[in-house]
C-alpha cells in the first residue's frame, strides 16, 4: 500500500519569538523596546501573521494527508521524503534556506507578509493552499526548475545552495588558496582574499547582483533557470606570492571552478548558513559548478 502524500511546513522563529525568548516575557521586551524609542507592537502583529498564516496552512491540508512542520534551525537534521509537498511559510530567504535539502520534491512558498517580502520565490497567499495542494499532486499546476550552485570537496563533503555559495575563512578574514578553471590550459593562480562568491540566477538579485555592479556589469547575469553562474573573488590582494588575475568569470553547465587550499582552515557554505557548512583543511582542494538537481519552485 502507498503512502499518503505528507506536506512538510517549513517556517522559522519569529522576530517576536526570539526578543521574547531573550527577555523572559512580553513585558520585558516591550520595556526594553521602548526604552530605545522602538515599539514591541509591530513585531507582535508580524508573529500574529505568521501564526494566522501556518493555521491556515495547516487547516487545507486534506484529512487523508500527513503532515509535518520544521523549524529552520533543524532542517539539516529532518529527513525529507520523496512523496513530500514542501510549503514554505514565511520570506524568499526561506525557500532558499530549505532548497540545499530537497530532491526534486516540489516547493510551494507562502508569502506572511506581503508588501514587506519581494515575494520571487513565496509567490502565493496563505488562502492559496487549499487549492494548491491537490492541484500539485494532480501535476496540473505550473512548476518553475531554478538552477543551483554545488560546491564538492575531494573527500565528498558537499554543500548545495539556491543563491550563492561563499568559499573563504570564518569571519570572512584573509584565506589563501590555488583557484583555476578546469579545462583553462592547466592555469592556476595562487591568491589571498576574503573569499569566493560562485551565484546563480536566483542570487543575480541578491549578493552576486551588488558584487556585479560594483564590477562593472561586464558578463549578463543569468536568468534563474539557466544553466550558468557568475564567480568573483571578493578583495584579492596582490603581493610577490599571490596574484588578481582570475577574480571573476562565468561557468557553464560543464565549467568547473577548482579551488585547492593554501590556509589553515576554510569553510564552503551556501545562502548564508555559516552552521551548515562544509570544512576543509590545508592541501584539499573543491569543485565548484552548477547542481544537477534543482528547485522545483510551483509557480
Amino acid at each position: 500500500m502507498s503512502l499518503a502524500p505528507r506536506v512538510v511546513v517549513v517556517h522559522r522563529t519569529t522576530e517576536y519569538e526570539e526578543l521574547v525568548a531573550r527577555h523572559g516575557t512580553h513585558g520585558q521586551a516591550a520595556f526594553f523596546l521602548s526604552s530605545r524609542g522602538r515599539d514591541l507592537a509591530e513585531l507582535a502583529e508580524r508573529h500574529r501573521r505568521t501564526r494566522q498564516a501556518l493555521a491556515e496552512v495547516g487547516s487545507a491540508v486534506p484529512l487523508t494527508w500527513r503532515q509535518a512542520r520544521v523549524e529552520r534551525a533543524d532542517l539539516d537534521r529532518f529527513l525529507f521524503a520523496p512523496e513530500d509537498v514542501v510549503v514554505v511559510v514565511g520570506q524568499d530567504g526561506l525557500v532558499a534556506n530549505v532548497a540545499k535539502y530537497l530532491a526534486g520534491q516540489p516547493v510551494v512558498g507562502i508569502d506572511t507578509d506581503p508588501g514587506r517580502n519581494p515575494g520571487v520565490l513565496v509567490r502565493h497567499r496563505p488562502k492559496d493552499a487549499a487549492a494548491l495542494l491537490p492541484a500539485v499532486l494532480a501535476r496540473s499546476v505550473g512548476v518553475e526548475e531554478r538552477t543551483m550552485v554545488e560546491a564538492v570537496a575531494d573527500d565528498t563533503q558537499r554543500v548545495v545552495a539556491l543563491n550563492e555559495i561563499c568559499l573563504g575563512a570564518v569571519g570572512h578574514q584573509t584565506v589563501r588558496y590555488r583557484l583555476g578553471l578546469e579545462g583553462d590550459g592547466g592555469v592556476v593562480e595562487a591568491q589571498a582574499s576574503s573569499g569566493v562568491l560562485v551565484g546563480t540566477g536566483t542570487g543575480a538579485t541578491g549578493w552576486i547582483r551588488s558584487v556585479w555592479q560594483e564590477r562593472g556589469g561586464h558578463w549578463p547575469l543569468p536568468s534563474p533557470t539557466q544553466a550558468r553562474l557568475l564567480w568573483f573573488v571578493r578583495e584579492a590582494w596582490p603581493s610577490p606570492a599571490t596574484g588578481t588575475s582570475l577574480v571573476a568569470g562565468e561557468l557553464t553547465a560543464s565549467a568547473r571552478l577548482s579551488l585547492t587550499v593554501e590556509s589553515e582552515r576554510l569553510i564552503a557554505f551556501g545562502d548564508g548558513m555559516e552552521t551548515d557548512a562544509v570544512e576543509l583543511t590545508w592541501g584539499q582542494s573543491v569543485r565548484v559548478g552548477v547542481c544537477g538537481e534543482r528547485l522545483r519552485l510551483v509557480g
